[in-house]
């Protein structure tokens, strides 16, 4: 392809309206207002109901900083109103974000944000609701055609943000079935593996989340036709969104969504249960 940047989509949203760098502006006041008030993340985690982890990736503006979270923290580090003024644009931009994301996306991202049930098949890569920074900043570095640093750290941006579903309450019930060799393919080196298994095992924790892994060595499998996620929204209508070699297609007819749906429920009885499923994910660890 001569064009590499051309990859048969448009643009992700916040490459092209800016709203990245209103994050990582703010998350830059926040470290810095943390710091001058002698507090450390975790420390300014607990004081606004928050997790160390959380305050950490606010800071690096890869996790939008909520209005309520910038009117506590406005006043714990004696801000002055300074992240108190930023709540009208955080607003701003977080309904920008549900209508901001073009038109071959845009749909099921509307789906994805407000959805109350999402399951999941992954062959070769871990979904990127599972994804850590690093390990989804390893895979933009690695696709082809290259993608520039300015790109990919966006797209990493973009991924990261998505993971806000989890944090909603009430909380959507999602499940996950992933490969067994996609668990075992180590990409991003030896730490960033590691790390993504980790996260796998925090969030197969979650009392919202079932993670299954399908074992390699079954003899049988229902579905040799690709990845796809199926998808329960606000309405209660249930759909189905696959995305091959950057061509998407979300589905919405009764019978297909039904048949995927079967499909998915015989790849749930076929794979290692929750239990065994996160004992294999330990054992992977170690094994290192």
């Amino acid at each position: 392809m001569a064009d590499a940047e051309r990859d048969e989509r448009p643009e992700r949203p916040s490459e092209v309206d800016g709203t990245t760098h209103l994050f990582r502006a703010l998350g830059k006041q926040i470290k810095v207002l943390r710091e001058a008030a002698g507090l450390s993340q975790k420390e300014l985690g607990a004081a606004t109901h928050c997790g160390e982890a959380l305050i950490s990736a606010m800071e690096r503006g890869v996790r939008t900083p909520q209005p309520d979270f910038l009117e506590r923290a406005d006043e714990l580090l004696d801000a002055r109103g300074v992240l108190r003024a930023a709540v009208s644009d955080v607003r701003e931009a977080q309904a920008k974000a549900r209508t901001r994301h073009p038109e071959w996306y845009r749909s099921y991202a509307k789906l994805e944000a407000g959805a109350v049930e999402l399951h999941d098949y992954s062959n070769q890569v871990v979904h990127g609701l599972l994804q850590t920074e690093d390990y989804a900043r390893a895979i933009f570095s690695q696709r082809r055609p290259l993608l520039d640093e300015e790109t990919i750290a966006i797209r990493v941006v973009d991924r990261m943000a998505r993971q806000q579903l989890f944090e909603r309450w009430p909380a959507p019930t999602c499940s996950f079935i992933v490969e067994e060799a996609a668990l075992q393919r180590p990409i991003g080196g030896r730490a960033v593996h590691e790390a993504q298994l980790r996260r796998l095992l925090r969030v197969g924790q979650m009392r919202t989340v079932e993670l299954q892994v399908m074992p390699t060595d079954r003899e049988e499998h229902p579905n040799v036709d690709g990845v796809f996620t199926l998808l329960t929204a606000e309405t209660r209508q249930q759909v189905a969104y696959t995305e091959v070699q950057g061509y998407p297609r979300l589905i919405t007819d009764t019978e297909q969504v039904r048949l995927i749906t079967a499909r998915y429920g015989i790849l749930r009885s076929q794979a290692l249960n929750a239990r065994e499923s996160l004992a294999l994910i330990e054992k992977m660890l170690g094994e290192r």
